[in-house]
């Protein structure tokens, strides 16, 4: 499924605060951009206002059967609640989950990554934030956040695009340790500072976008634009991505 995507834009769909209808917001964007995307990644204001679990459905058919389909939940808790939490979201179309690697192993991300695989959907496993608050604690331990993501069988791993650096170090430990397959998922573009390509440019596989499109008047516009500066870009870098 997912190595025949070929573009390297993920977008996120964070209603606007105050908006009257988040569900046509998001179907008008996903109807505008889904032959330009590899997928989506809602969160939880949009599973939380998009009227019920029908609707969701309804949205995630819509983006097409071969979209990643991202729950960007960034599941923190023991393997049975965690489990418990997603399997009424895979029951209606999404494909891939963000957890949170320091909840550990045993018992926490080993059996989520289990679950998920026998429900052929992905573990994106979370070893960075793209907040300043970030550095306090995950960018001090990533490199035991990874061996504990790719223990427990993630597809990819989210790192921030706002430091470059910690991508750069994160594909170095990729490399080094043989893991070439795992896919880096760098959010945090616009918004937050990072600017579209840079995150491919340092190391990352897809990039993360959600208000730089989603707040724009012209969102296919704006997707197509980032694709372009993506092609450039990936003339000019190593043959792994």
């Amino acid at each position: 499924m997912v190595e025949s995507f070929r573009s390297r834009l993920i977008i996120a769909l964070d209603p606007p605060a105050g908006i009257g209808d988040s569900l046509g917001w998001a179907l008008r964007i996903v109807n505008e951009t889904k032959d330009l995307v590899t997928g989506y990644e809602l969160g939880l204001p949009m599973i939380i206002r998009s009227g019920g679990l029908n609707n969701l459905a309804r949205l995630l058919d819509n983006m097409g059967d071969e979209k990643l389909k991202i729950a960007d939940i960034k599941l923190a808790d023991i393997n049975d609640m965690m489990i418990l939490s997603i399997e009424p979201l895979i029951d209606i179309g999404f494909n891939a989950f963000t957890a949170h690697s320091f909840i550990g192993y045993d018992g926490g991300l080993r059996d989520l990554g289990e679950y998920l695989s026998r429900k052929n959907a992905l573990l994106i496993s979370i070893v960075s934030m793209s907040h300043r608050g970030g550095v306090e604690l995950f960018d001090k331990v990533m490199d035991r956040l990874v061996d504990i993501s790719i223990r427990s069988g993630s597809w990819g791993l989210v790192a921030p695009a706002t430091r470059p650096w910690i991508l750069r170090q994160l594909r170095r430990l990729l490399e080094e340790r043989g893991w070439r397959y795992i896919k880096i998922i760098a959010p945090g573009i616009g918004a937050q500072g990072g600017l579209p390509g840079e995150a491919l440019k340092n190391g990352a596989d897809f990039e993360i976008v959600g208000r730089l499109i989603t707040r724009n008047s012209f969102p296919r516009r704006k997707a197509l634009e980032i694709n372009s500066m993506h092609k450039n870009i990936l003339k000019t870098i190593e043959s792994w991505r």
